[in-house]
């Protein structure tokens, strides 16, 4: 609860909203608390694992990133979200690629995938940088702002990323 005023301040952002399949603009008081109390609840259950995106030097919340763990097959979603100032520095790439390898190697997912809307390449580029590869596109089912969206697909597999982080090493 204590990054409340930061995850107000940056999910408010209208350009980060339209960025994202979950925030909503206007991102109003309270939500960023309804929203913790949310990633609290469903972490207990299991079903998605959310990080905070903190810069090293000060600790200030500057985003967040999920896996949203599928019941069924040992696969995830990774979503993320990183606040409007903070873009285009490699936070997202860095904490997404952390979090895909963390996926593999301690919560033994066979597969991660993304998606990202067409309109949006920078988010491409962080999912590639994170050891994903394109899968295709596709139209909807996310609407946002009354719009049907296109989507980019990615994902990769544990045995993807771990040969693709053993030919760059």
């Amino acid at each position: 609860m204590s990054d409340t005023t930061d995850i107000q301040r940056l999910a408010s952002d209208k350009d980060v909203a339209s960025t994202t399949k979950g925030i909503k603009h206007p991102y109003e008081d309270g939500m960023a608390e309804k929203w913790i109390t949310s990633c609290q609840r469903r972490a207990r259950l299991r079903e998605i694992i959310h990080f905070a995106i903190i810069l090293v030097r000060d600790e200030a919340f500057i985003g967040a990133s999920t896996i949203h763990i599928d019941p069924d097959t040992p696969s995830a979603e990774l979503s993320y979200w990183i606040g409007k100032p903070y873009w285009n520095e490699g936070y997202a790439s860095e904490a997404s690629k952390a979090i895909v390898k963390y996926g593999f190697s301690q919560l033994s997912l066979h597969r991660i995938y993304a998606a990202h809307f067409s309109r949006n390449p920078a988010s491409g580029h962080v999912l590639k940088n994170a050891g994903m590869r394109y899968e295709g596109s596709q139209l909807g089912p996310t609407i946002k702002c009354g719009k049907m969206e296109k989507l980019e697909l990615y994902g990769v597999s544990s045995e993807q990323f771990l040969k693709g982080n053993q030919a760059g090493a």
